[in-house]
């Protein structure tokens, strides 16, 4: 990668030359003196120059995401105030007409009228008979007690335990 005729290297590059200078350490046999180990100081130097960088900018991220999420529940807030003004002020436009006894009001603007509509209350689910209740069963693998069975020795059959290295920048 190019940046103003300087050639700037990408984790990966670093991470290969990491790897090849570590691969030609030599320890010469007389004086027991690590060969080679300047390179990889040097390289070592770069790469968590590189890691500091991209460790930034994941914090960066980070933090955006976090400004964004909060700006979801703020305008999520906004829409829901919104759509109660929105039901309040039908309520209110609806009882008015009803008093009134109109079904429409027309202007040059609008036209407000009422539609049915049909709802099915519920007052008491228990005393529903057994053909009009739907019955939804969800199965879903316990996770934390698979994990302590597991931990304490026992064998479970479709589950092991992965180790994991999660990468934390603070």
């Amino acid at each position: 990668m190019e940046s103003g005729g300087l050639k700037v290297k990408t984790l990966y590059e670093i991470t290969g030359n990491y790897i090849e200078a570590f691969e030609k350490l030599v320890v010469d046999e007389e004086t027991g003196e690590i060969i080679g180990y300047e390179a990889l100081e040097e390289i070592t130097d770069e790469l968590e120059g590189k890691a500091e960088n991209i460790a930034l900018y994941i914090k960066d991220l980070e933090a955006f995401a976090k400004t964004i999420r909060q700006e979801e529940i703020q305008l999520a807030d906004r829409r829901r105030s919104y759509e109660k003004k929105v039901n309040g002020l039908k309520n209110y436009l609806s009882n008015a007409m009803i008093d009134v006894g109109k079904d429409t009001i027309e202007t040059p603007k609008t036209k407000i009228s009422f539609r049915k509509s049909e709802q099915t209350i519920i007052e008491a689910e228990d005393l529903i008979p057994k053909e009009y209740i739907k019955e939804k069963i969800t199965r879903t693998p316990d996770k934390t007690a698979i994990k302590n069975a597991i931990k304490s020795g026992q064998k479970v059959d479709g589950a092991y335990i992965k180790t994991k290295q999660n990468i934390q920048i603070k």
